[in-house]
């Protein structure tokens, strides 16, 4: 491309009516004439003065201009010689396949990932992704369950940040940031701030009875930080760890990506329930939800539990147990934690903050043994880099000063009102055609659909209804295999709302359903 033709091309291509600096639109299409070989190595581009009236444009931006694409390594100026096109090809790679060779091993590499994808995905990967990602991180994103919307009628899990106390945590964001601490602008020390640890300590063994130090407590940005922690420090690749089938997807995607293998325990009425076969083959983990199962909501009971216990003691096996929402029991006390009845010291405690205040808080903690505690502390700090002191040291004043306590009990109430506002308005539309379980506690009901039922199809329907819901089958090792249900939130829904978003979502399962036509 010669100089008159350069300035041709570039004025036909400079937008001066599009709001972006004609500075950084030059610099973007001379990077571009030269990666595409329009202006080939060793040619030499106009003269800064030419360009800039050819161009129209003052002389000092093209000199900019240039002078970047010199810093960058795109072209080379000698006084008195020019400017030219610098040799900016790659080295050619002794031994590197050639295209046609390298397409078709991303191919094979792309066709195996797919086909170590979770059974629930129904889309394949884009091309492009596929040839990039791992096995691993291909099967990751294949079988993902994150949503991309987070709040609305009738998302699972999420509680009613509008009911969150703001000015209290105003007023304590304020007074930190007037009397600022520089080390609560830096890393975190291993483990958490110690307030909060203290803090915690104290209402874990009084409202959950888990018996704990405040050295035993990690501050994580939450459940899938601390399942990850845990997994990392206490496993190895190719190690096993039994789950609950059905269990949380997030927690499933977490263990996909580590290495272990997970084997699926089926659930009853009374929780997790290994077979003989499984009790026969003991794992390296287990993680369960005793007090809530999610998403079907059964309580673990107490002969199951200390089976578990007992079973770990003999196998030494690591229980993770993820008590999720247990603070949200509707018509009797919360329960006590399993690690509470734990004497051997095999039990790793997994909490949140993100349903009891707020999920953008990302504020999690685990309870280890407490000769674990220091591995883990040093282990957290070295792998994640934690900071958040500040909201650290708010949330320690908030539950010291029973600002938590507190609205754990406002949130209950309202909660419980909700949920049995939402059951009223399925009874009525549906009798006992629909049952609903698991609604004792927590932030979700289960509904179950009729067998043989698609809840993948009347969830889309839902969605293009502008109503969240989840199908239950998804939360399953063999969706295929599930029961049909669908997984519905009630917390974030005003009582106002509820009632005619359950009508909108009954449209959906009526047009969705046959039966219900």
């Amino acid at each position: 491309m010669r100089a008159s033709v350069l300035s041709d091309w570039l004025a036909q291509r400079l937008d001066r009516g599009n709001g972006q600096p004609i500075y950084r639109q030059l610099h973007r299409l001379l990077q571009q004439a030269i990666l595409s070989r329009e202006l080939p190595a060793g040619s030499k581009v106009p003269s800064s003065r030419l360009l800039a009236q050819e161009l129209g444009i003052g002389r000092n931006t093209v000199t900019q201009v240039y002078e970047q694409l010199v810093l960058e390594g795109y072209v080379s100026s000698a006084t008195g010689r020019g400017t030219f096109v610098a040799d900016s090809a790659p080295d050619e790679i002794v031994g590197a396949p050639d295209a046609e060779a390298a397409d078709a091993a991303r191919t094979r590499n792309a066709g195996a990932a797919q086909a170590a994808a979770s059974p629930s995905s129904s889309s394949p990967l884009p091309q492009q992704a596929a040839r990039a990602l791992s096995t691993r991180g291909a099967r990751l994103i294949a079988g993902a369950g994150v949503s991309k919307r987070q709040w609305g009628a009738f998302m699972p899990g999420v509680p009613d940040v509008t009911k969150f106390p703001a000015r209290v945590w105003s007023r304590l964001h304020n007074k930190y940031w007037r009397r600022l601490r520089p080390d609560l602008l830096t890393y975190a020390p291993g483990g958490g701030l110690a307030a909060l640890r203290h803090a915690l300590a104290d209402y874990l063994r009084t409202s959950r009875s888990v018996r704990c130090t405040p050295e035993q407590i990690i501050v994580t940005t939450g459940i899938h930080q601390s399942v990850d922690l845990a997994v990392r420090l206490l496993s190895d690749p190719g190690d096993v760890i039994w789950t609950e089938d059905p269990c949380y997807w997030g927690v499933r995607s977490v263990l996909h990506v580590s290495g272990l293998q997970s084997r699926p325990i089926a659930v009853d009425a009374e929780g997790i329930n290994p077979s003989p076969d499984d009790l026969a083959q003991p794992p390296k983990l287990m993680l369960v939800t005793p007090s809530h199962q999610y998403p079907l909501g059964m309580v673990m009971s107490l002969a199951r539990r200390r089976m578990l216990l007992e079973y770990a003691r003999q196998h030494q096996c690591w229980i993770i147990e993820d008590d999720y929402d247990s603070e949200f029991r509707y018509g009797s006390r919360p329960l006590a934690s399993l690690q509470g009845l734990d004497t051997s010291g095999q039990v790793i405690y997994v909490g949140s903050f993100g349903k009891t205040l707020f999920p953008g808080l990302r504020i999690g903690y685990l309870v280890v043994p407490e000769a674990l505690a220091e591995s883990f502390a040093t282990a957290s700090a070295e792998l994640y880099r934690e900071g958040q002191l500040l909201q650290q040291a708010m949330l320690a004043e908030f539950i010291a000063e029973g600002h938590f306590t507190s609205h754990i009990r406002k949130m209950r109430t309202l909660y419980g009102q909700r949920r049995q506002t939402l059951l009223d308005a399925a009874s009525q539309r549906y009798g006992d055609a629909l049952p609903a379980v698991g609604g004792d506690a927590g932030l979700h009901l289960v509904m179950q659909l009729p067998e043989g039922s698609d809840d993948r199809l009347v969830a889309a329907a839902a969605l293009e209804r502008n109503i969240i819901v989840r199908p239950l089958s998804g939360y399953y090792a063999q969706p295929s295999l599930a029961p049909s249900g669908l997984l519905i939130g009630y917390a974030c829904v005003p009582d106002e709302a509820i009632a005619p978003a359950f009508n909108t979502l009954s449209d959906a399962i009526d047009a969705t359903l046959p039966q219900f036509a």
